[in-house]
């Protein structure tokens, strides 16, 4: 892993967010969790580049985030698909859940890093909100996305940090 500048490569998060997926983690070099993600976004706000993630309340992960001050975005190599399904589809309350879905944290920079990582954003927390239908213009969503009610956390993350495997 190498760190990179933000002006140095390209990124497409249409394709690596929404095609690939990612997973967002959060904790410490003894206790952490991760869940995939296939929702999100990056951008500029506050003048800082960002990562606008999304967390449902039951996921296991978010107290993970909640309680610390930084998370990582990890984008996989390929061939980490049914990493990326397990991660996804298991708690990490019920099991270890990173060690059964065959990765490995390698080094440590204020939140996870995973050896089989192609990119990873080291993010700062910079706010934390929870979604509320009120809000939402289009009441399909509400019904197609949240039926039971389970209104995802947004979190915007000021990137300080970007590492590339590649």
């Amino acid at each position: 892993m190498k760190e990179i500048s933000l002006d140095k490569f390209e990124f497409s998060p249409f394709n690596k967010i929404a095609k690939d997926w990612m997973l967002v983690s959060a904790g410490t070099p003894e206790s952490c969790s991760t869940l995939t993600a296939s929702w999100g976004g990056v951008g500029v706000l506050w003048g800082k580049n960002v990562v606008f993630s999304f967390i449902r309340p039951q996921r296991h992960t978010l107290k993970f985030i909640d309680q610390e001050d930084y998370f990582s975005i990890t984008f996989l190599k390929d061939g980490y698909r049914d990493a990326l399904n397990y991660c996804g589809s298991h708690s990490g309350g019920e099991n270890q859940k990173i060690i059964e879905a065959g990765l490995h944290l390698a080094e440590f920079k204020e939140a996870p890093i995973f050896k089989e990582a192609s990119l990873t954003f080291i993010c700062k927390k910079l706010y934390r909100q929870p979604l509320e239908p009120k809000y939402l213009l289009d009441q399909s969503l509400d019904e197609r996305w949240y039926p039971n009610k389970d209104y995802h956390n947004m979190f915007v993350g000021e990137i300080v940090h970007v590492f590339s495997n590649d």
